[in-house]
């Protein structure tokens, strides 16, 4: 998989073999909208305003997805444990199905290697 603007290409198939490192690890804002919201509400069965009191945190006039700790770091708390990967996969906030093409890492492709295992140059 290619994005244009980015000298590197992601393979989604290592997502199984990578244990949810993207999901984990420093703490950091996991963004999410209003619409994301909704769609994560309707899917959960809660209203927004229920979502935003138990899964959110809010930052001015911004949600973020809360962290749970895990290992010696955090996690997102949506994050499975058991199955290593994201149980909200489907519905999962923007920012999450953007990476690993973020513009923080056109200039930090080793910080990005580390994290994940299903980048490579291009």
């Amino acid at each position: 998989m290619k994005q244009d603007g980015f000298d590197y290409e992601f393979d989604p198939k290592k997502c199984d073999e990578c244990g949810g490192k993207c999901c984990t690890g420093e703490s950091g804002y996991i963004w999410i909208d209003e619409s994301e919201i909704k769609i994560l509400g309707e899917y959960l069965g809660y209203k927004p305003e229920l979502i935003k009191e138990i899964f959110l945190e809010k930052f001015d006039n911004r949600y973020s997805i809360k962290e749970k700790p895990y290992q010696k770091g955090w996690a997102c708390i949506f994050f499975d444990e058991k199955n290593k990967n994201c149980s909200i996969y489907e519905y999962r906030p923007k920012q999450c199905r953007s990476f690993p093409f973020w513009e923080h890492f056109k200039t930090n492709y080793k910080e990005l290697e580390m994290e994940c295992i299903g980048v490579k140059q291009s």
